[in-house]
């Protein structure tokens, strides 16, 4: 056989690696994509089985809103952890024991905002809208993507340096060094070493995996709507609007497509939005484009979006089949934390590679500045609270930056 090039990105993985490798490239994505999606649930007090169904139902269904064209998984979305926990507690306040469903039914009208803003890019176009996000935006932004993860990655890495070194090393030397198809699933291959590792040396709780049951429908529960709570949690979408725009720049660039234009980026955000609002519906989190399976694009190259369609099918199999789940979840932290290490920072280094491939002139102290401003917003921790009447909210993280160097970019003059 043919060996497969790093060199030469996979756009058809049917044609090019067979029925057999392409399931097991979803198998990866779906690996990849389980940490986070359970960890919004288990933090948020959601179902981790809806979670883990809805992720796969919303991406198959996403999948064709954008006609089939993006390599992109909808998993949930750390935006809401915060929001979800205040209508929590404001519901409890109320002497409502369950807040959740209210929390919910705020995600639901969160993600209708999406497809109202979808609906206005789709008559007025999105050429100006994508104005706003010139190389020296998108690199910084991209960068922040990955960077902000890094804690996330150490922390899980943490809890067992040797496991997650092991994993390391095994993703990187089958990245680089290894021939075929087996240089295309690393991640796969660092699961798998990292969990025998872990088994060897007792590191894997196996009660788990014993107790749980082979079928079990997820636990759905329908949202329910009232205006307080729908303000705590809808008003976070202004500020995800702009993660997802800069999340769907970011897949475009990783695999070398502009699908602001195509499918464009009204067909995006619908999606988005639409899945967001479909998902909490039943009891699920909002869903948000996972730059860790963008990170997965780029260090594979396999870009076909039947891959991250399969992974989906994963996902809901994984929600309706306990013993499956459970077996995913004994794999360690620090497992995912060592292989994270890479994902993460290959997220940054596409970043990196924008603004290099665009000949960015740092040079020029405008650049220099809207760059530093939207690295120290997007990684110090900043946070800017608003208050809208008896609306309360913040802007944080990447979105801050963003806004921030959005603005800077319109204001600060091109030339002296």
């Amino acid at each position: 056989m043919e060996n497969v090039k790093q060199q030469e990105p996979i756009r058809n993985a049917l044609e090019q690696l067979g029925v057999g490798r392409t399931v097991l490239l979803g198998a990866q994505h779906a690996f990849t994509m389980f940490g986070a999606t359970v960890l919004v649930p288990i933090l948020t007090g959601l179902d981790v089985s809806v979670s883990l169904f809805m992720a796969g139902v919303c991406t198959l269904i996403g999948h064709l809103i954008m006609k089939n064209r993006i390599p992109v998984f909808l998993g949930s979305s750390f935006a809401f952890i915060a929001p979800i926990g205040a209508a929590v507690a404001l519901a409890n306040a109320n002497g409502i024991e369950n807040g959740l469903p209210y929390a919910a039914g705020g995600i639901v009208v969160a993600g209708l905002i999406y497809a109202i803003v979808a609906l206005l890019i789709y008559f007025f176009g999105s050429e100006k809208i994508v104005s706003f996000f010139p190389p020296i935006v998108t690199g910084p932004i991209i960068m922040v993507i990955g960077l902000k993860l890094a804690p996330n990655a150490i922390s899980m890495a943490s809890e067992n340096w040797f496991l997650a070194i092991v994993a390391f090393i095994v993703v990187v030397a089958v990245n680089v060094f290894a021939k075929g198809f087996l240089q295309i699933i690393p991640v796969v291959t660092g699961l798998i070493a990292g969990y025998v590792v872990a088994i060897i040396t007792k590191n894997v709780d196996f009660a788990p995996i014993v107790q749980a049951q082979w079928l079990g429908l997820p636990n759905f529960t329908i949202a329910k709507f009232d205006f307080q709570y729908i303000m705590v949690i809808a008003p976070v979408a202004l500020a995800t609007i702009v993660e997802h725009i800069g999340d769907i720049i970011a897949i475009g660039a990783t695999v070398d497509d502009d699908f602001t234009k195509d499918p464009g980026l009204h067909r995006t955000m619908l999606a988005d939005g639409l899945m967001t609002s479909l998902s909490a519906f039943v009891g699920g989190p909002a869903n948000t484009t996972y730059s860790e399976n963008t990170g997965v694009l780029a260090l594979t190259r396999v870009w076909d979006p039947l891959v991250m369609k399969i992974a989906a099918v994963f996902a809901i199999i994984l929600g309706g089949v306990p013993k499956i789940a459970a077996v995913i979840a004994s794999i360690p932290q620090a497992v995912i934390g060592g292989i994270s290490i890479v994902l993460f920072g290959m997220i940054a280094s596409i970043g990196l590679r924008t603004v290099v491939e665009h000949q960015v002139d740092f040079t020029k102290s405008r650049n220099l500045i809207i760059a530093a401003t939207i690295l120290v917003l997007g990684l110090g921790g900043a946070v800017v609270p608003l208050n809208i009447g008896s609306v309360h909210f913040s802007i944080e993280g990447m979105a801050l930056a963003a806004i921030v160097g959005i603005i800077m970019n319109k204001i600060l003059p091109q030339d002296r």
